[in-house]
């Protein structure tokens, strides 16, 4: 699985769309002020997010506690392979911490779960991603950031399939795309917010791409994140732009709980840079 990482160090795959000499205007909703009917004098309160990654250190000051979680671990003696150990669980990387922080920053009184399913070398299987996303769906996540993926041609269809478990229950999936050319999974489903890194200093700023599989690009380059041992890099990667989506989620789910998932996304195309009213 991958989605985005602390040593990419050339323009993350995708990312091109949403450079300003190929960014095209997309119509959108005549919607008036979208912007801050969606995000305006909102903190996240009331909305739960989950962060299916290598595990969020709640110490980290960035992330400000975690409300629950679990880790998924691999255990070849198991029925499926893997075990569910729910509870506190350390971050075996920084890269679940990082997008959790970011997340916090956009969105303070967000309740953040974490769902381990990633290793220490920053890779895990299929299962334990389909894994995660089927409890933030049980659990009644109204986010679920997903800055990994899968490339497993076996994963499609029960990928597919929890994706659009998530988008009937109401649980908004914001996928990252992963940094290298090619199809991963759940990025490529249209029942997810699929992402990708641009450049900028604003944690709200958004574009559509008006040619997809991913559709949306948002911070994502050169990003102080947190890290491991309470500290910080400076780190750009697809992964680092989806929790910026997913705390703009969650704002707007926080102050409009009624939004359906398809909802949300059609708003999200409202509110980026590049849409103009027809």
């Amino acid at each position: 699985m991958a989605g985005g990482s602390s040593d990419v160090t050339t323009t993350p795959a995708w990312s091109g769309a949403f450079d300003r000499g190929s960014l095209q205007s997309v119509l959108t909703l005549p919607l008036e002020q979208v912007r801050s009917w969606a995000f305006e004098g909102s903190t996240g309160a009331g909305v739960k997010v989950a962060v299916v990654d290598s595990g969020v250190d709640g110490d980290h000051p960035r992330v400000g506690g975690v409300a629950g979680g679990v880790a998924f671990v691999l255990d070849d003696q198991a029925e499926h392979g893997y075990v569910e150990v729910p509870g506190p669980h350390e971050d075996l990387v920084g890269h679940g911490t990082a997008c959790a922080a970011i997340i916090r920053s956009i969105a303070p009184d967000v309740e953040i779960y974490s769902a381990r399913v990633l290793g220490a070398n920053l890779k895990g299987r299929g299962a334990l991603l389909h894994a995660g996303i089927e409890w933030s769906v049980e659990q009644g996540m109204h986010v679920t950031n997903l800055s990994l993926s899968s490339k497993a041609e076996a994963m499609f269809a029960p990928l597919h399939a929890v994706a659009d478990q998530a988008y009937f229950s109401g649980t908004v999936l914001v996928c990252a795309a992963n940094n290298l050319p090619g199809p991963t999974y759940p990025s490529q489903y249209s029942s997810v917010v699929s992402v990708a890194a641009r450049p900028g200093a604003d944690q709200l700023a958004l574009a559509y791409n008006a040619h997809p599989p991913v559709e949306f690009g948002a911070r994502g380059i050169d990003v102080d994140v947190a890290w491991t041992g309470r500290g910080s890099i400076t780190a750009t990667g697809n992964s680092f732009a989806a929790p910026h989506v997913s705390g703009m989620v969650a704002l707007m789910r926080s102050k409009h709980p009624w939004l359906t998932p398809f909802q949300v996304k059609a708003v999200l195309h409202a509110a980026s840079d590049n849409s103009v009213r027809g």
